[in-house]
C-alpha cells in the first residue's frame, strides 16, 4: 500500500525533475546550444508554433545557432520571435537561414545567470517537496482510517523521503553541471 503510494507519485517526480532540466537548458551559456531557441514560440501564419516543428537547428560554430526553416516565407516570422523574445540574442537573415552569434558573457552576466539557475533549482525542490507532502498527508489519512499501522506510516515515510533525497540529488547534479557550463569561460 505504501509503495503503491509512492511509485503513483512517481511520474510526478520525474515531471518536476525533468521541468527544472528543460528549463535550465534554457539559461544561455557561452556556448551555442539548441536547447536556447528549440521551443521558442513562433506566429507561423497565426497558429502558435515551436521553433523545432518547423526548421532545424544547427551549430556550425561554438558560439553560432544556424535556423534553416523548411518554409522559406516563415524567415521573417522566426526572426520577429527571437527578436521578441526575453533571450536578447540579434539575429541576422541572409534569405536562407537565421544565424545567431552569441555574444561573450560578461563576469557579472554569468552570476546573474547563476543566481536565476538557483532560483529555478529551488522552484523545482519546492515541486519535490510539495509533492512528499501529498505522499504524507495520504499516509496519515490512511493511519487515521485504519488502514495501515502508525510504524507502517513511519516506514513509509522513511521509504518516501529517501526518494525524495534521489530526487533531490539529480536535480542538484543537472544545478552543478549548468552552473559549470555558465562560470567556464
Amino acid at each position: 500500500m505504501i509503495k503503491a503510494l509512492i511509485a503513483e507519485k512517481e511520474a510526478s517526480f520525474a515531471s518536476a525533475l525533468e521541468h527544472f532540466a528543460n528549463e535550465a537548458a534554457k539559461i544561455r551559456t557561452g556556448r551555442a546550444n539548441p536547447g536556447l531557441v528549440e521551443n521558442l514560440i513562433v506566429d507561423y501564419y497565426g497558429v502558435k508554433t515551436p521553433l523545432k516543428q518547423m526548421a532545424s537547428i544547427v551549430i556550425p560554430e561554438a558560439r553560432q545557432i544556424m535556423i534553416q526553416p523548411w518554409d522559406k516565407g516563415s524567415l521573417v516570422m522566426i526572426e520577429a520571435a527571437i527578436r521578441e523574445s526575453d533571450l536578447g540574442l540579434n539575429p541576422g537573415n541572409d534569405g536562407v537561414a537565421i544565424r545567431i552569434t552569441l555574444p561573450a558573457l560578461t563576469e557579472d552576466r554569468r552570476h546573474e545567470l547563476v543566481k536565476s539557475l538557483n532560483s529555478r533549482a529551488e522552484e523545482g525542490r519546492i515541486a519535490i517537496r510539495t509533492i512528499r507532502e501529498d505522499i504524507w498527508k495520504a499516509l496519515q489519512d490512511n493511519e487515521r482510517a485504519g488502514d495501515i499501522s502508525e510504524d507502517d506510516k513511519f516506514q513509509g515515510k522513511d521509504e518516501l523521503q529517501k526518494v525524495v533525497d534521489g530526487y533531490n540529488q539529480k536535480l542538484e547534479a543537472i544545478r552543478k553541471k549548468k552552473e559549470e557550463e555558465i562560470l567556464t569561460v
